[in-house]
């Protein structure tokens, strides 16, 4: 099982250009509880699954609207790759390194 526990400096190719954050990732077995942090504000995730080496979760935000993001990155030693869902705004990538 892949070590996803820590910080990731994610950045997310958004339709508002690319959006930085860091994304905290306490695993405990096949969940996980943490934050996403960024210019957009906190957020708690939710929903925190690990599955292997891969972690899916959700998100609320408010900025630039309300809405819930649905997000699934594979850890891959120090860095991750995966996409961001934004409702019928298609998804997006999104990559990270360990902080």
């Amino acid at each position: 099982m892949a070590n996803v526990d820590g910080n990731w400096n994610t950045v997310t190719k958004s339709p508002l250009g690319d959006q930085q954050a860091t994304l905290s990732v306490t695993s405990n077995g096949d969940s996980f509880t943490g934050s996403f942090n960024g210019a957009m504000g906190q957020t708690e995730i939710k929903d925190g699954k690990v599955n292997g080496d891969t972690l899916s979760w959700s998100l609320d935000i408010s900025v630039p609207m309300p809405m819930t993001l649905t997000c699934e990155a594979t850890v891959n030693g120090d860095s991750l790759d995966g996409t961001v869902t934004a409702g019928a705004f298609g998804s997006f990538p999104i990559t990270g390194t360990r902080a």
